[in-house]
């Protein structure tokens, strides 16, 4: 059986390179990205919000990572995952903010949005298609 594509959402992305926890959802799931050990969709809007929220000086700090190493790091997300570029659907995201996750999770029906912000958890239009890190974890273990 294949596992099932994968949208990241950038809060499982950074989460992932911030834990200590080796064997944390997030952290597995980064880490499963960059090993390519699974399908995962991506998007120029999603890797430029990736790219942004990594060097807030904030999340940098914590990180410690140099624009360098950020940039390397999409480079093996990007060369790992399929690239799309959906069209907006005009159905509204329930985060104003994750418009162009709702597109790509739209324009690609077999997948998975994996996040772990709960406005689009919670919203019951994608209810069968967002899930959360672990439950992801769990889908691909099996």
């Amino acid at each position: 059986m294949t596992d099932p594509p994968a949208i990241i959402d950038t809060n499982v992305v950074v989460s992932g390179l911030l834990t200590s926890r080796e064997g944390a959802p997030t952290r597995r799931l980064l880490d499963g990205m960059l090993a390519g050990d699974f399908p995962f969709y991506l998007s120029i809007d999603l890797l430029a919000e990736y790219r942004q929220v990594l060097l807030r000086k904030k999340i940098q700090h914590l990180h410690g990572l140099s624009d360098e190493d950020i940039d390397r790091l999409l480079e093996v997300i990007v060369a790992n995952g399929i690239l799309r570029e959906p069209t907006p659907t005009g159905q509204e995201s329930p985060d104003p903010g994750d418009q162009f996750l709702w597109d790509l999770l739209a324009a690609q029906p077999k997948a998975l949005l994996v996040t772990g912000d709960k406005a689009l958890l919670e919203d019951a239009r994608q209810a069968a298609s967002v899930i959360t890190p672990s439950s992801y974890i769990r889908l691909i273990d099996t």
